[in-house]
Parts: C-alpha cells; structure tokens; sequence
C-alpha cells in the first residue's frame, strides 16, 4: 500500500521528492503538497483505494495517509 500511495503522490504532485519520502514525511513541509495538491490526491486515492473522504481529514504525514487507508481501503 505504501509504494501504491508514494506513486498516486508523485503522479498527482510531479514535484514532490517522493525518492526520499518516509512514512513520517510531512506532506506539506516536505513532500511540498499544496491543499490542491491534497485534493488532487484524495480523488487519486478514493479510485485507487476505494475510499470515500466524506469530510475533510487531518493528515499530516504520510503515515497519516496509511493508517486511514488500512482502515478504510476496499482494494
């Protein structure tokens, strides 16, 4: 699921250093996302992922991401 979600944000967010990322990279400081750049991802995920984000999340770090989609993901 990790490499899965590391590849939807360097797809959504070309720009993002993705190579280096951690589970606890910040999205925001160091992976540079952007809020559209989170809304962009979270339409990637719920596609990918079958996740529904009927509310706003506070993900933070990438781990963040993970725990939800172990959660709530269909596929």
């Amino acid at each position: 699921m990790y490499e899965r979600l590391l590849k939807l944000i360097k797809e959504n967010m070309p720009d993002a250093d993705v190579d280096h990322a951690t589970p606890s990279s910040k999205l925001f400081e160091d992976l540079g996302m952007d809020s559209i750049g989170l809304m962009m991802l979270s339409m990637a995920m719920e596609e990918e992922f079958g996740v529904r984000f009927d509310e706003p999340q506070p993900f933070v770090t990438v781990q963040d991401v993970l725990d939800y989609l172990e959660k709530n993901a269909t596929k």
